[in-house]
């Protein structure tokens, strides 16, 4: 199984619309979603399935990958790693997953997955984690394909 962990882009302050659902990207985190998203998509075999947190945010993330994609509630900001693991059904699912979500959710989850403590790995905004589970001798594993972000790509 593969799954992909995307921190939706840059969006603008909470402050400006008082709800954290609402908020949008700004024209940066456009530019951001659309470089990944293109990139992506290049990478993605058909099948692959795509989730998105319901915040307006990573919606509009997940739109530029250009692909239909699935809302999910048990994505949305803080919800928690085992909600994430049981919606996408790590590691037992087969295929692609991609996850368009937050953090500290997403770093979370790649720390639980790489046997680090949970504060220790965080993602920027707009990049994305791809990672693997696999069986080798008989022992899972869980790699890393890529980390990509947005400003190298």
């Amino acid at each position: 199984m593969d799954l992909i962990l995307w921190r939706h882009a840059e969006a603008i302050d909470l402050d400006l619309v008082g709800d954290d659902l609402l908020r949008s990207l700004t024209a940066k985190g456009e530019k951001q979603a659309a470089r990944m998203g293109a990139w992506l998509d290049r990478q993605l075999p058909d099948g692959a399935k795509i989730w998105s947190s319901p915040a307006t945010r990573t919606e509009q993330t997940a739109v530029a990958l250009g692909r239909k994609y699935k809302v999910h509630a048990a994505l949305a900001p803080l919800c928690g790693v085992d909600d994430l693991l049981q919606l996408v059904q790590w590691p037992h699912a087969k295929g692609c997953v991609v996850v368009v979500g937050h953090q500290p959710t997403l770093g979370e989850t790649i720390s639980r997955l790489l046997g680090l403590q949970e504060a220790e790995c965080a993602v920027k905004k707009g990049a994305l984690w791809w990672l693997r589970h696999r069986e080798r001798d008989g022992i899972a594993q869980t790699v890393v394909v890529t980390v990509q972000s947005p400003e190298v790509l």
